[in-house]
């Protein structure tokens, strides 16, 4: 394989290796994938990102996404909205259309160079979660140790939003991987830690499959904020504080969550053939 240029990006601290293979397509295995995510031998990154030619005549690119482990993921909002502010950017444009296997995803670039996506709606129905049996997906019997009782949401990947009064007292490293792997989610899950602060303020930790704990959760910040109105805690619009930094977040009438954030480019570089072999 030719050696390979690439980006890297974050969406506070969520960070990406972005390849462009719209010109040029690239295949790549996930043992690849995994390769160019090592933190140690590798570039290092949350996910890896892929643009290509999108499929859909209404989209301006198709966004494929690896996960570290290699296995790929359905939606990733902090990656949409970097590879959507390079389309903009491209496109000298203030509105795109990013396509994933979630969907369309409208972005749009707003003040102070940060960008909003529409992540598309929340789905709440056990089978599109998808969980292994039906059950009440604002009160599900799965969890571990001090994560109890979570509401199951799918924003394009599996969520489960868990509500604690200390976020920063919970030890994701031994509860996170137990939830992820649990036999009520058949393709894995997103756990999410929330403490509630305020009615339009929350602190979130967030353990992603196939990667641990990030700085940030795009799609998991929106599944938090449809999990915290419907339970009560607060409104349909609040600003929601992540490791990396902050997100604002508002679940609107029609069902569809809009996230805003800033998104950097962090350098670019060359990825040595031998990386992939």
């Amino acid at each position: 394989m030719d050696a390979i240029n690439f980006l890297k990006m974050h969406g506070i601290g969520n960070d990406f290796v972005v390849i462009d293979a719209r010109l040029r397509r690239i295949d790549l295995s996930r043992q690849q994938a995994r390769a160019i995510a090592n933190r140690h031998t590798g570039i290092g990154c949350d996910q890896l990102l892929v643009i290509e030619t999108a499929n859909d005549e209404h989209a301006d690119a198709f966004m494929r996404i690896y996960n570290t482990d290699g296995s790929e993921s359905e939606a990733c909002g902090n990656g949409t909205r970097c590879v959507a502010s390079l389309i903009l950017a491209q496109n000298n444009s203030r509105h795109c259309i990013i396509e994933t296997l979630a969907g369309l995803l409208d972005c749009e670039a707003v003040e102070d160079g940060q960008v909003s996506v529409d992540m598309g709606p929340a789905n709440l129905d056990w089978r599109d979660i998808p969980l292994s049996e039906a059950i009440d997906t604002l009160h599900l019997n799965a969890g571990s140790g001090p994560l109890q009782d979570p509401v199951a949401v799918n924003m394009g990947n599996p969520h489960a939003v868990f509500f604690v009064d200390d976020a920063e007292a919970v030890d994701l490293a031994i509860h996170g991987p137990i939830i992820e792997n649990h036999k009520l989610f058949p393709a894995r899950v997103n756990v999410e830690v929330a403490q509630v602060i305020s009615p339009a303020h929350m602190r979130l930790r967030v353990w992603e499959r196939g990667v641990g704990e990030t700085l940030a959760c795009g799609s998991g910040a929106c599944a938090t904020i449809v999990a915290a109105s419907l339970r009560g805690l607060t409104e349909r619009q609040a600003s929601i504080d992540l490791n990396g930094g902050t997100l604002h977040l508002q679940w609107m009438p029609d069902n569809h969550v809009m996230m805003t954030g800033p998104v950097a480019t962090s350098f670019s570089g060359i990825i040595n053939p031998a990386l992939l072999v």
